[in-house]
């Protein structure tokens, strides 16, 4: 199948194929198928331009947050291409996957937009997707389960660094989004038919009493070892900087 999701070759852990099957899809499956308002969390927070930083998991600080930042922002560009791209082809299997690609298309161009104002001159640019993998990914088969697996595994992201952020204002930011993003994905869980009596109980809306958090390691390697027809989605990012 050319439009095919190719999860052969991800991260040993099992990061993804664990996220897939939690949103309600065995692998055999997803192989075969493959808000914060107008002013923006900057305005909102008032969060100052930020200067460049490290990631530590012992030791907050005001450029361990930029580094978080940096991090989350390589995310929230991965989630806006593929709404973005997905908004632009207007091929969707069921009205209720193109409204929520279109209102979430919105939320995620927003944090992007708001993160790059927060970290300011320095942050890092936006990752280069191959165009045959985003073309299997926002296919009508592919599209809902895609999507199911970066709302997943952007929950745990933030929920990862979260314990790592020293400042009241990033901790604001990050849980502004953090939230937004569990709401996309149980809105898009409950498309898949999580939210019909007698789903399984792993694609549920809110299948369980507490999510796990990931650490950068385990989602990096997730969203790097993403493919689409045959190709590895990202073909290069700019993670120097976290």
């Amino acid at each position: 199948m050319s439009q095919q999701i190719n999860l052969d070759k991800l991260d040993v852990n099992g990061d993804v194929r664990e996220n897939a099957e939690a949103a309600g899809f065995d692998r055999s499956t997803f192989l075969k198928t493959g808000a914060v308002g107008a002013v923006g969390v900057a305005g909102v927070f008032g969060l100052p331009s930020l200067a460049n930083a490290a990631i530590s998991t012992k030791r907050p600080s005001a450029k361990n947050d930029v580094k978080i930042l940096q991090y989350a922002l390589t995310l929230e560009y991965l989630e806006a291409a593929f709404y973005a791209a997905a908004v632009k082809q207007d091929n969707f299997a069921s009205p209720e996957l193109k409204q929520f690609a279109q209102v979430t298309a919105n939320h995620e161009a927003q944090h992007v937009k708001d993160l790059k104002k927060a970290i300011g001159r320095s942050a890092v640019k936006s990752p280069t997707l191959d165009s045959t993998a985003v073309a299997a990914i926002i296919a009508p088969d592919a599209f809902g389960p895609t999507a199911a697996l970066l709302e997943d595994t952007g929950v745990s992201a933030y929920a990862g660094q979260g314990p790592n952020l020293k400042q009241r204002a990033v901790v604001q930011v990050a849980l502004a989004i953090h939230s937004v993003e569990a709401r996309h994905a149980a809105w898009i869980r409950y498309i898949l038919g999580g939210g019909a009596v007698g789903a399984k109980a792993s694609s549920y809306p809110a299948p369980r009493a507490y999510d796990k958090a990931k650490t950068q390691g385990q989602i990096l390697k997730a969203v790097t070892g993403l493919k689409g027809g045959g190709k590895t989605l990202i073909t290069k990012a700019d993670t120097s900087k976290f």
